[in-house]
């Protein structure tokens, strides 16, 4: 289940952080889990309308800016990291992540 949702995120930015939140969890998966990929799915069916649109004959200029930080995270002392994606002039994805050790 988590494959097909991952897979959708190409289109369906509005779930990349819960799906990769489940994904955390999917060697050893409990039932909350599968409560919260059944939710995301419920979710899908009633936003069928949502979603990225990409026009065949329009420019694709996909532009990525991303910032490490290594060490530099007072509490635990683990790397921070960025990411912000843009297409074309609008922003669609920005993700900040703790580095797991």
């Amino acid at each position: 289940m988590i494959g097909s949702l991952l897979y959708l995120t190409a289109s369906r930015p509005d779930i990349l952080f819960s799906v990769c939140l489940c994904a955390r969890f999917q060697a050893c998966p409990k039932e909350s889990h599968l409560h919260v990929v059944k939710r995301i799915f419920k979710y899908l069916a009633y936003t069928l309308t949502l979603g990225l649109w990409y026009p065949r004959k329009s420019s694709f200029d996909l532009h990525t800016y991303s910032d490490a930080n290594f060490g530099g995270y007072k509490v635990d002392r683990k790397s921070t990291s960025g990411t912000c994606q843009f297409l074309g002039k609008c922003s669609f994805l920005g993700l900040a992540r703790n580095k797991i050790q």
